[in-house]
């Protein structure tokens, strides 16, 4: 017996929904620009529903939960992973989106992927894959590569345009702005600017959280106008930040921050890169993993036909060693990458079963 989801009913409904409800900045999915791969349309979810649906499901996705945001190996379960960074990032873009009557399924989707590039050990496992690398790395360009070509043994996701350009326009560094302006080189999509800003609302609220919590700041230790300005306490300080976000970005196709709050989280930003991620508690954690990971690359480039025997999907004749090597490091997560570092580096004890003691001639 054929019922609803046997025609495109309940999609269309939901794309008609958006169309006449969303923002005339948002992007629509009836409008999207597509797939790399052409498919046919499913019944029931819209096109970036279907992207959250094998970003959630993909392998990619769960081995976020065992990478460093921070703290390297934390002995504490309240620290984030990778993983609670990105679900908190969700949930603050999604309230913006929400609120900016934009299209809450892509940027989710996009919130969802945009750090499925990251290696283990956080940026300090970035930073040694880019000496490593002969072509450079970064967890953003790396993290479209994950969802085109690596994923799915080979195969990619074949997510939709949109969806990758957030995940490449993701990023801001050290020194780059959450935001942009009338003349940058915008992302395709007002939602890709929402994630771009949530990211920065997300870790610099979490990171000092966690500072706090491991006793490396106190509250105390804060900017004390940046501190005056945003809240004494974490949630305060979201709260402010997502407030001032949707107040200076209503009516626009810009994503901003009103200049003292952009000030004062700048300030804030700066705090972390100075006081907190070079504090010794957390750099010589990040100096040994660098080494740790320097080491497996180095062993893996005596040994090529060892790594080869571990890459799942099918390496393209023209690939270089050094990028499928690149690939499968950036792979790992923090404790697949301790327990590789051990099988290779640490000796083992061994047992023989079959062992019989035999009588010594000659014995004294």
């Amino acid at each position: 017996m054929s019922g609803i989801t046997s025609t495109p009913a309940l999609r269309l409904a939901f794309e008609e929904t958006e169309a006449r409800t969303l923002s005339k900045f948002a992007c629509l999915a009836s409008k999207s620009r597509g797939r790399e791969h052409p498919e046919n349309d499913c019944f029931i979810r819209s096109c970036f529903q279907r992207d959250i649906d094998r970003i959630i499901h993909s392998e990619s996705f769960r081995r976020l939960k065992h990478k460093t945001q921070v703290f390297l190996s934390p002995t504490n379960d309240h620290f984030r992973t990778r993983l609670t960074h990105t679900l908190e990032v969700v949930c603050t873009a999604r309230c913006i989106s929400r609120c900016l009557n934009l299209n809450e399924d892509l940027t989710e989707a996009i919130a969802l992927a945009h750090d499925l590039g990251h290696t283990p050990f956080g940026h300090s496992g970035e930073e040694i894959l880019a000496e490593i690398s002969e072509t450079g790395f970064h967890h953003a360009s790396h993290g479209v590569r994950v969802v085109t070509f690596i994923e799915k043994n080979g195969q990619g996701l074949n997510l939709t345009r949109e969806v990758i350009d957030g995940i490449l326009m993701h990023s801001k560094g050290r020194h780059g702005s959450a935001t942009f302006s009338g003349e940058s080189a915008l992302p395709l999509t007002v939602e890709a600017q929402v994630v771009r800003i949530a990211d920065l609302v997300a870790y610099i609220n979490h990171d000092l959280d966690d500072a706090i919590r491991a006793g490396v700041i106190t509250v105390e230790d804060l900017p004390r106008e940046a501190r005056k300005i945003l809240g004494d306490r974490h949630s305060l300080r979201i709260h402010t930040m997502v407030r001032d976000i949707i107040d200076n970005s209503i009516g626009s196709d810009l994503i901003q921050m009103s200049e003292p709050i952009r000030a004062a989280t700048a300030e804030m930003k700066t705090f972390l890169y100075k006081d907190v991620y070079t504090r010794p508690e957390i750099d010589i954690a990040v100096q040994k993993s660098k080494h740790l990971l320097g080491q497996m690359a180095d062993w893996f480039s005596q040994h090529p036909d060892e790594l080869l025997k571990h890459v799942r999907y099918p390496i393209p004749e023209n690939q270089s060693f050094n990028r499928t090597l690149v690939d499968y490091l950036a792979s790992m997560t923090d404790d697949f990458a301790l327990r590789r570092f051990q099988e290779i580096f640490v000796p083992h004890y061994y047992t023989f079963s079959d062992f019989k003691a035999r009588k010594t001639e000659n014995c004294l």
